[in-house]
């Protein structure tokens, strides 16, 4: 009987190592990094970057910038390219912005004229708890902050997963 609580034991820590969700340090930007566009065909390009990317809670952006800053504002400041009282400021060159919410988060940089000629960012973050249900493709790979791709997770529901125990640790129990 001892052995059969400690093979339901591990069975039940191997099933959560499978359920854990890992966070992710985006390289803001990828290989372009934080920084002026340097023509009007690139003015998109770094909400064209975070369109690419799947953003949960828990997970860092990574500003890498010589001579700039990093704002985090609101809707109507980012519109505008101009906020007076940032949600967050930083211009050490080296910026790690925890992203600590669900929701839209809008990024600007704060040299006058940059942000008017595209260095101004848009993510929509998810709820780690709660993630999306994929496609089987998106299940296959995702993209990475570097570009490579990396192998996908899928996710349970809360009935899956009950099921699921239920059907390992049933026959366990009974015997």
């Amino acid at each position: 009987m001892a052995s059969s609580k400690l093979l339901l034991f591990l069975l039940v820590l191997s099933t959560f190592k499978f359920l854990s969700i890992t966070c992710t340090d985006f390289a803001v930007g990828g290989e372009y990094g934080w920084k002026t566009p340097k023509s009007k065909n690139d003015s998109q390009i770094f909400n064209n970057w975070a369109s690419k990317n799947r953003f949960i809670v828990g997970d860092t952006l990574h500003f890498e910038y010589d001579k700039d800053s990093v704002l985090a504002v609101t809707e109507e400041e980012y519109e505008k390219c101009y906020s007076s009282h940032p949600v967050f400021f930083s211009n050490n060159g080296d910026t790690v912005f925890h992203v600590d919410r669900p929701g839209l988060f809008y990024f600007i940089s704060g040299v006058s004229g940059h942000c008017e000629r595209g260095q101004k960012m848009i993510i929509k973050v998810l709820d780690a708890a709660h993630p999306p249900q994929s496609t089987a493709e998106q299940n296959t790979t995702t993209e990475t902050s570097q570009g490579s791709a990396a192998p996908g997770m899928s996710a349970f529901s809360s009935p899956t997963f009950m099921l699921l125990m239920v059907s390992f640790i049933g026959p366990v129990l009974v015997v």
